[in-house]
């Protein structure tokens, strides 16, 4: 197995990546009034968890600032999947992609705590 050189070779990268993109998608038909709220919030902690995933990688030498900087992406995912329960209950969107990004951020978290109780996997 080839050692992953760039962030962008990481699965979790990747599946945040296009979760990021996915809700940016999806809030451009939420209401204007949510513009510099719900949809800001909701951008903002998903485009998150990416780019603290590209700041661990690049810690990743230091074992305790990489497993920091994936707690922040832990964080930021999870505050996404709050921003979701919002947009459901505000019914901006429907069940069916709530659950589909519900669960991609489940597997998001799950890859970042896997990670994180293994920073010596990560190092060089």
């Amino acid at each position: 197995m080839e050692k992953i050189k760039t962030h962008r070779e990481l699965r979790v990268y990747q599946l945040s990546f296009e979760a990021g993109m996915e809700i940016f998608r999806m809030t451009k038909s939420f209401p204007k009034e949510e513009m510099y709220s719900l949809t800001d919030q909701i951008r903002r902690s998903s485009r998150s968890v990416s780019g603290n995933l590209a700041e661990a990688f690049r810690k990743r030498r230091y074992p305790k600032h990489f497993v920091s900087k994936l707690s922040d992406c832990e964080g930021e995912a999870a505050e996404t999947q709050v921003w979701l329960d919002y947009a459901l209950e505000c019914q901006y969107i429907n069940q069916e992609p709530y659950a589909k990004l519900n669960d991609k951020y489940d597997h998001i978290l799950a890859m970042l705590i896997n990670m994180a109780t293994k920073p010596e996997s990560w190092s060089w």
